[in-house]
């Protein structure tokens, strides 16, 4: 299961990629930056499990995982949203010709 944290052992870049990027997919760059932490959060995560307690950075993997997949459904939402309003003001004005 999960090896005990090594103190000594370097720090996945994946991982720190995931957590970067996360982070700017809610400051600048919103879909890419939420694709890009999503997938180095899942190899950084997997690259710590074969490593078998010789890589650790598990925790910033998680976070951009979270902040990413966080975006994406916010994008997600929103894009939802905006198509409900134009379907709903689109018909509007169909229905009553304005």
């Amino acid at each position: 299961m999960n090896q005990p944290a090594n103190p000594n052992a370097p720090t996945s870049t994946a991982a720190v990629l995931s957590l970067v990027f996360g982070i700017i997919s809610w400051l600048i760059l919103p879909l890419l930056g939420a694709l890009v932490a999503i997938v180095c959060g899942h190899v950084a995560r997997a690259d710590i499990r074969r490593a078998q307690g010789a890589l650790g950075g598990d925790s910033l993997a998680l976070i951009g995982l979270i902040l990413g997949w966080a975006q994406l459904g916010m994008l997600v939402l929103l894009l939802l949203f905006w198509v409900g309003v134009v379907v709903l003001f689109g018909t509007s004005a169909v229905l009553f010709g304005s």
